[in-house]
């Protein structure tokens, strides 16, 4: 399996794979860049096809952590954590514990968080291990940073519907969410608050029927969800979703959403910008949840201050957006681009 000369390699500074015999642990923390703060990123349970898999998915999550924290002017940089197991079926104490002591092992370098497959009950536990560990919310409030991404996700959709069609308010915009679990309910019910019609798609079909009642929403089979007649796409599953394919396939003209690392490759970029489609990137948009973590670790938490600072996801969004249009780029490379200008 190769590692410095994996495609998403890009100069990570360390990658450490971890094994418990006796819990079953196969993990793989990724540092990518620490110079402006140690490397958060949340630890993502998945049952992966294999370790090279495994692999592209941690350093491609850990790059974008960098580059969202950059632009969301965070003292941080940008890490992973996977590990390969069904969260469902394999996920123990023990191997929570046995992943506790493989972040220690970092020193500090690396700050783990929940993320897809692991919740605020899973870093108490890893936390019995670590003190490098957030997500574990104060004062009998829950540290689920799921709402706080969620919003800051609907900012950037304003934003987005702003710039795509020239309008402020949302009521009457159409919008498909492909996934509705934390994030995506969260968003869902904001966007269906603030008049929007919306057309949901999960795996889950018991949770997706649910959500379609309370909201009175339209719900459809998951690989019709790329063909709804709407104005707006919110991918909020997993990543990689956006294929040339779907592409090309998508009737909405703006796409914007939480999941992390949406393009399968760079030129669908080019490609969704060839069709007249404004994509919001990802690592811009979703980057309310590592707001909040972020301000969780410090003594002085002020939840009207974090909120304040996962609504300037707006303001980042529109310079990328003007930028975008003034040299005829793809937000994407505007968005990368401005990353590594924050980073020196």
């Amino acid at each position: 399996m190769r590692v410095f000369d994996h495609p998403e390699f890009d100069h990570h500074q360390q990658i450490v794979f971890g094994c418990d015999e006796a819990s079953g642990l196969r993990a793989i923390i990724a540092v990518h860049d620490t110079r402006r703060g140690p490397a958060l990123g949340g630890l993502r349970i998945y049952s992966y096809a294999d370790e090279a898999d495994a692999l592209t998915d941690v350093l491609r999550l850990s790059r974008g952590m960098t580059y969202k924290s950059a632009l969301a002017d965070l003292p941080l940089g940008g890490g992973k954590a996977v590990i390969i197991a069904d969260p469902r079926r394999d996920k123990t104490p023990a191997l929570l514990r046995a992943m506790g002591r493989l972040v220690e092992s970092l020193g500090g370098r690396y700050i783990t968080a929940e993320d897809s497959g692991s919740g605020e009950e899973d870093m108490r536990l890893i936390r019995q291990e670590t003190r490098h560990v957030s997500g574990l919310g104060r004062g009998g409030d829950s540290g689920d940073p799921s709402p706080f991404t969620a919003h800051g996700v609907f900012c950037a959709l304003k934003s987005a519907v702003r710039h795509r069609f020239g309008r402020d308010e949302l009521k009457g915009l159409s919008v498909a969410i492909q996934g509705v679990g934390h994030v995506g309910a969260h968003l869902a019910r904001e966007l269906h608050a603030a008049g929007a019609k919306l057309v949901l798609t999960d795996v889950d079909r018991d949770s997706l029927g649910m959500l379609s009642e309370e909201l009175g929403a339209q719900n459809v089979a998951p690989e019709r969800i790329f063909d709804a007649e709407v104005d707006v796409f919110a991918p909020c599953a997993m990543g990689a979703v956006l294929t040339r394919e779907v592409a090309d396939r998508l009737r909405a003209t703006v796409v914007c959403g939480a999941a992390n690392n949406q393009l399968a490759t760079p030129d669908v970029a080019g490609r969704l910008h060839d069709r007249g489609i404004l994509y919001a990137p990802d690592y811009v948009a979703n980057a309310g949840g590592v707001i909040e973590v972020e301000a969780q670790r410090h003594d002085r938490y002020d939840r009207e201050a974090v909120m304040r600072h996962v609504e300037r996801i707006s303001t980042t969004i529109d310079e990328i957006f003007t930028r975008a249009r003034a040299e005829d780029s793809t937000p994407s490379e505007v968005a990368d681009r401005l990353a590594r200008e924050r980073l020196g």
